[in-house]
Protein backbone atom coordinates (compact mmCIF):
# COMPACT_ATOMS: atom_id res chain seq x y z
CA UNK A 1 0.00 0.00 0.00
CA UNK A 2 0.98 3.16 -1.42
CA UNK A 3 0.72 6.21 1.48
CA UNK A 4 0.76 9.90 0.55
CA UNK A 5 1.21 12.44 3.30
CA UNK A 6 -0.34 16.01 2.03
CA UNK A 7 1.12 19.03 4.30
CA UNK A 8 0.10 22.03 3.30
CA UNK A 9 2.82 24.82 4.08
CA UNK A 10 6.86 24.23 3.35
CA UNK A 11 8.89 21.45 3.49
CA UNK A 12 10.22 19.61 6.53
CA UNK A 13 12.35 22.39 8.28
CA UNK A 14 15.52 21.18 9.96
CA UNK A 15 13.83 20.97 13.61
CA UNK A 16 11.79 17.57 12.35
CA UNK A 17 13.44 16.63 8.60
CA UNK A 18 16.36 14.25 10.60
CA UNK A 19 13.25 12.64 12.63
CA UNK A 20 10.97 12.42 9.39
CA UNK A 21 13.28 10.86 7.42
CA UNK A 22 14.52 8.05 9.97
CA UNK A 23 10.86 6.81 10.16
CA UNK A 24 10.41 7.46 6.43
CA UNK A 25 13.35 4.98 5.88
CA UNK A 26 11.70 2.89 8.25
CA UNK A 27 8.56 2.39 6.95
CA UNK A 28 10.02 2.03 3.63
CA UNK A 29 10.17 -2.00 4.36
CA UNK A 30 6.71 -1.62 4.67
CA UNK A 31 4.85 1.45 2.63
CA UNK A 32 6.47 3.37 -0.32
CA UNK A 33 5.12 6.91 1.42
CA UNK A 34 5.41 10.23 0.13
CA UNK A 35 4.80 13.88 0.94
CA UNK A 36 3.35 16.75 -0.57
CA UNK A 37 3.54 20.70 0.74
CA UNK A 38 0.54 22.36 -1.18
CA UNK A 39 0.85 26.16 -0.36
CA UNK A 40 -1.95 28.64 -0.65
CA UNK A 41 -2.59 32.27 0.23
CA UNK A 42 -6.23 31.18 1.71
CA UNK A 43 -8.12 28.06 3.21
CA UNK A 44 -10.25 27.38 -0.22
CA UNK A 45 -7.22 27.57 -2.83
CA UNK A 46 -5.19 25.93 -0.27
CA UNK A 47 -8.00 22.98 -0.19
CA UNK A 48 -8.34 23.20 -3.81
CA UNK A 49 -4.61 22.47 -4.13
CA UNK A 50 -5.34 19.31 -1.83
CA UNK A 51 -7.49 17.83 -3.50
CA UNK A 52 -6.01 18.37 -6.92
CA UNK A 53 -3.49 15.54 -5.12
CA UNK A 54 -6.37 13.40 -4.01
CA UNK A 55 -7.70 10.04 -6.40
CA UNK A 56 -11.21 8.89 -6.47
CA UNK A 57 -10.34 5.44 -5.13
CA UNK A 58 -7.91 6.77 -1.98
CA UNK A 59 -9.20 6.19 1.43
CA UNK A 60 -8.48 9.72 3.05
CA UNK A 61 -7.92 10.78 6.31
CA UNK A 62 -8.44 14.04 7.51
CA UNK A 63 -6.33 14.90 11.07
CA UNK A 64 -7.84 17.91 12.32
CA UNK A 65 -8.02 18.92 16.34
CA UNK A 66 -12.33 18.46 15.93
CA UNK A 67 -11.31 14.95 14.75
CA UNK A 68 -12.10 11.62 16.46
CA UNK A 69 -9.70 10.72 19.39
CA UNK A 70 -7.38 7.60 18.25
CA UNK A 71 -5.15 5.54 20.28
CA UNK A 72 -1.69 3.82 18.72
CA UNK A 73 -3.47 0.49 18.58
CA UNK A 74 -6.55 2.16 16.81
CA UNK A 75 -3.93 3.65 13.71
CA UNK A 76 -2.91 0.63 13.67
CA UNK A 77 -6.35 -1.08 13.29
CA UNK A 78 -7.11 1.42 10.19
CA UNK A 79 -3.58 0.76 8.91
CA UNK A 80 -4.51 -3.07 9.52
CA UNK A 81 -8.55 -2.77 7.57
CA UNK A 82 -6.84 -0.62 4.59
CA UNK A 83 -4.52 -3.12 3.93
CA UNK A 84 -6.81 -5.60 4.36
CA UNK A 85 -9.21 -4.25 2.11
CA UNK A 86 -6.52 -3.90 -0.53
CA UNK A 87 -6.82 -0.39 -0.52
CA UNK A 88 -4.10 1.04 -3.64
CA UNK A 89 -3.21 4.54 -1.69
CA UNK A 90 -3.73 5.91 2.12
CA UNK A 91 -3.94 9.72 2.27
CA UNK A 92 -3.48 11.66 5.28
CA UNK A 93 -4.18 15.30 5.10
CA UNK A 94 -2.74 17.58 7.85
CA UNK A 95 -5.16 20.47 8.52
CA UNK A 96 -3.38 23.46 7.31
CA UNK A 97 -2.78 26.89 9.19
CA UNK A 98 -5.76 28.44 8.04
CA UNK A 99 -7.86 25.55 9.22
CA UNK A 100 -9.44 23.02 6.78
CA UNK A 101 -11.91 23.81 3.72
CA UNK A 102 -15.55 22.71 3.50
CA UNK A 103 -14.45 20.20 0.50
CA UNK A 104 -11.61 18.54 1.96
CA UNK A 105 -13.54 17.68 5.21
CA UNK A 106 -16.30 16.30 2.60
CA UNK A 107 -13.65 14.09 1.15
CA UNK A 108 -12.27 12.66 4.17
CA UNK A 109 -13.21 9.10 5.01
CA UNK A 110 -12.01 9.58 8.74
CA UNK A 111 -11.30 12.34 10.49
CA UNK A 112 -9.17 12.09 13.50
CA UNK A 113 -6.96 14.16 15.88
CA UNK A 114 -3.61 13.28 16.84
CA UNK A 115 -4.07 14.67 20.35
CA UNK A 116 -5.88 16.80 22.09
CA UNK A 117 -3.35 19.74 22.14
CA UNK A 118 -2.22 21.82 19.10
CA UNK A 119 1.13 21.22 17.20
CA UNK A 120 2.90 23.01 14.86
CA UNK A 121 2.78 21.23 11.17
CA UNK A 122 6.03 20.55 11.36
CA UNK A 123 5.99 18.95 14.52
CA UNK A 124 2.49 17.48 13.67
CA UNK A 125 3.92 15.81 10.80
CA UNK A 126 6.99 14.30 12.72
CA UNK A 127 4.26 12.90 15.06
CA UNK A 128 1.76 11.29 11.98
CA UNK A 129 5.18 9.70 10.51
CA UNK A 130 6.28 8.03 14.07
CA UNK A 131 2.63 6.71 14.87
CA UNK A 132 2.34 5.00 11.54
CA UNK A 133 5.95 3.47 12.15
CA UNK A 134 4.42 2.06 15.18
CA UNK A 135 1.07 0.73 13.83
CA UNK A 136 3.01 -0.53 11.73
CA UNK A 137 5.39 -2.60 14.22
CA UNK A 138 2.03 -3.37 15.92
CA UNK A 139 0.84 -4.81 12.76
CA UNK A 140 3.96 -7.05 12.34
CA UNK A 141 3.58 -8.30 16.52
CA UNK A 142 6.62 -6.05 17.22
CA UNK A 143 7.84 -5.26 20.03
CA UNK A 144 7.99 -1.46 19.38
CA UNK A 145 4.72 -0.63 21.37
CA UNK A 146 4.07 -1.63 25.28
CA UNK A 147 0.96 -1.59 25.82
Amino acid sequence: MKILIISPGKAHDATVAEGVAEYQKRLSKKFSLAWVFPSAADKEAEGAAVLKQIKESDFVVLLDERGKDIDTPGVAALLDKQLQAATKRLVFVIGGAFGVSKHVAARANATLKLSSLVFPHMLARLLLIEQLYRAGTIIDGGKYHHA
